[in-house]
């Protein structure tokens, strides 16, 4: 009978630290920010910071990263164009 309970006792263990050990599944991009800046390294990661491309290059100058539209980003906005004086249309990312 305690062999029995041990073994019972050493399954519900060992399905619980398999189930700690998985990584856990997160957000990568954030949906308010319209770049991100994707980092290379030992652990790769995209830090969806930045409000334009200018600003996210200067944090990734020197480093192992790269910055990208986000294809997440929900503008405040309305996504219609918009025309300038000239008559052309423009879109607001």
């Amino acid at each position: 009978m305690q062999r029995i309970a041990l073994a019972v006792l050493a399954a519900g263990v060992g399905a619980l630290v398999s189930d700690a050990a998985a990584p856990a599944q997160a957000q990568t991009f954030s949906p308010n920010f319209p770049v991100c800046l994707r980092v290379y390294g030992l652990i790769n990661y995209y830090d969806c910071s930045y409000r334009t491309l200018p600003e996210c290059n200067a944090t990734a100058s020197g480093r192992a990263a790269q910055c990208l539209l986000n294809p997440y980003f929900t503008s405040a906005g309305d996504d219609r164009p918009f025309r300038n004086r000239h008559g052309r249309r423009h879109y607001v990312y």
